[in-house]
């Protein structure tokens, strides 16, 4: 873990970026964002997805929210399926998102011409 740890901060050193995927889940733990040198950590999409229905879900999203506040890194909400999921996470302070609500996956075309689309 170690030598892991020392190659991440050598990354971060270099300007790459370092998010932490499905925090909240399997080895995504708060040991892990206190011992490594992320920029972000991403909600995994298990929270989000019962966001509107499950009070447990959206008390571990919001504390997510707060964490990484707390911590000085990015957050982001993977999964974002619907106008609610979006109007909550922004409520809780969340601001960056993924998730079908935005766009299906797209190859490197279809992407582009999505972007021209959006930029025009």
């Amino acid at each position: 873990m170690v030598d892991t740890i020392d190659k991440l901060h050598r990354l971060k050193a270099w300007g790459i970026h370092i998010a932490l995927d499905d925090f909240g889940t399997g080895y995504s733990s708060l040991s892990y964002l206190k011992r490594l040198p992320v920029n972000e950590i991403k909600i995994d999409q298990s929270f989000v997805r019962d966001l509107m229905s499950d009070e447990s879900d959206a008390i571990m999203v919001k504390a997510i929210v707060d964490l990484s506040k707390n911590f000085g890194v990015g957050v982001i909400a993977e999964g974002v399926e619907t106008e609610e999921q979006l109007n909550q996470l922004l409520y809780f302070g969340c601001h960056q998102f993924q998730g079908y609500f935005f766009s299906k996956p797209l190859s490197l075309p279809q992407l582009e011409s999505f972007v021209e689309q959006q930029c025009s």
